[in-house]
């Protein structure tokens, strides 16, 4: 088995890294995994020894009022994951966060790998056996329900004006999306979809074009000033 050299989090002495203690310092030791290389560091660690990223920091928050579990009613806990605050509930595992989070974690590679490696710690994969609509942890409203970015598959609970609503495994299954390059083959459909609207809407103005053009050819009504107005007179009474 490969043994790593890393350095203690404390004075920085090298140390093994399967050691429970540091023999320089004497300071105890616990290992976590690099949310970006999956490589062993110690806890308490500012970056991993091995990539440079920086390490996840984990915090509990005091903070009460926070809303009750849409799903389970108990109060939600905060959490800081590398400056991200998320509510969760400890019994569902669901995650609560307002829509600046969201983006904040869509759009940052960082803030991705840390919410996932955070996740992956205290998930235990919970099933829910019944689709329900469920309600925002602020307002109470029953929020709607939609696939994010329309392709990804991942149902998620959006209230307009509070925030997002995440069933475990939704939001590791959104960054899984993002960095598969989802959102891109989201607005590639989007646009092919859009110029395929456009195509049809010129191909039916093409035909009412050509439809008008053989109506004209058989009216006996003469093509001349007093001709169009009267046959867009008689097409306004016909289409009212």
């Amino acid at each position: 088995m490969k043994v790593e050299a890393l350095n203690c989090p404390n004075c920085g002495a090298s140390v093994a890294d399967k050691s429970v203690s540091c023999n320089h310092c004497h300071s105890r030791l616990k290992t976590k995994s690099c949310s970006s290389c999956f490589g062993t560091i110690f806890d308490g660690s500012k970056f991993c020894p091995l990539c440079g990223a920086s390490a996840v920091e984990t915090t509990m928050l005091d903070v009460k009022n926070l809303g009750d579990c849409p799903r389970c009613k108990r109060n939600l806990q905060l959490i800081e994951v590398n400056e991200i605050k998320l509510a969760e509930c400890e019994k569902c595992e669901g995650i609560w966060c307002d829509i600046d989070t969201f983006e904040a974690i869509c759009v940052n590679k960082e803030n991705q790998s840390a919410v996932l490696k955070k996740l992956d710690e205290i998930l235990v994969h919970p099933e829910f056996e019944q689709v329900q609509y469920v309600p925002c942890p602020k307002c109470q409203q029953l929020m709607n329900r939609s696939n994010f970015a329309k392709v990804s598959g991942v149902i998620i609970d959006t209230c307009k004006g509070h925030g997002v609503w995440f069933d475990a495994d939704e939001l590791p299954s959104i960054i899984a999306f993002i960095r598969k390059g989802g959102m891109e083959y989201s607005r590639q459909k989007e646009k092919a979809q859009l110029e395929s609207q456009r195509e049809r809407l010129r191909a039916d103005k093409f035909k009412a074009s050509v439809d008008r053009f053989k109506h004209e050819s058989r009216s006996p009504i003469p093509n001349t000033k007093t001709g169009y107005a009267i046959r867009e007179f008689i097409d306004f009474l016909i289409n009212r």
